[in-house]
């Protein structure tokens, strides 16, 4: 269904914190657009060939932000502070997931991984 979107969709985000699922829904469907130009522009930033696609980090956000059930939302840019912030965050954990281990020790403040090669039949003590 397609609705009709303000310019202020102060008062879909009022209702959605008072817990209106159908204003969830208008809201989404009013921001999607925006919030995929968001993620655009994050994804520039990002290496090539990233494995993260743009309308998935869109759909991780959209998750992410319909969690928020303590946030008392005061206007379009307060959500867009927190869509950003969240997506900021989703990258930087795709990230550190595609790390590999071998290079956690030259990280500054990662414990360095030591493996310990037995030349005896018995473990170290």
């Amino acid at each position: 269904m397609t609705y009709h979107v303000p310019k202020d969709v102060t008062p879909w985000l009022a209702q959605w914190s008072a817990g209106n699922r159908e204003a969830l829904g208008r809201l989404m469907s009013a921001v999607y657009e925006d919030l995929h130009r968001l993620a655009e522009s994050f994804m520039r930033g990002e290496r090539a060939g990233h494995t993260l696609q743009t309308t998935a980090l869109v759909h991780e956000a959209c998750l992410e932000l319909m969690a928020q059930d303590r946030v008392r939302w005061q206007n379009r840019g307060h959500f867009f502070s927190v869509a950003a912030r969240l997506m900021r965050r989703i990258l930087i954990q795709h990230a550190r997931r595609r790390q590999p281990l071998s290079g956690a020790a030259e990280r500054p403040g990662s414990p360095s991984r030591t493996r310990w090669r037995s030349t005896t039949s018995r473990p170290p003590i």
